[in-house]
């Protein structure tokens, strides 16, 4: 499976990125193998407005199966799930340490956003 998850630098073990729609990397893992990539949100994180829904057209456009955050606004969670990504707040730590989680079961899918619009 593939999983993008927001991050603050360039190796699993930086720090995750709490965003998802203004984070300035992306983690895009394939978990099997746990070979990644980092994709750079820059488009996202330039918007006046709409970063969420730009960050989950990238995700789409990735081909991930899941998002794994710290936290998702409202109109990334619906963009996401239009797409049929399924989206995982909550996590923190490390990339690895929120890959795990997620993996062992400790992260499930949200049922909707956490935060507000425009969250910082």
């Amino acid at each position: 499976m593939k999983v993008l998850l927001s991050t603050t630098g360039r190796e699993l073990d930086s720090p995750l990125d709490p965003r998802f729609g203004r984070a300035e990397l992306f983690a895009v893992v394939e978990t099997e193998s746990r070979r990644f990539e980092i994709v750079e949100n820059a488009a996202a994180r330039a918007a006046l407005q709409g970063a969420g829904i730009q960050a989950a057209e990238l995700a789409a456009r990735l081909g991930v199966a899941a998002v794994i955050t710290g936290h998702c606004g409202p109109k990334a969670f619906a963009a996401l799930q239009a797409a049929g990504i399924q989206v995982v707040v909550g996590a923190r730590g490390t990339v690895a340490q929120a890959l795990e989680d997620f993996l062992a079961g400790r992260l499930r899918p949200a049922t909707g956003a956490d935060v507000q619009g425009h969250w910082a």
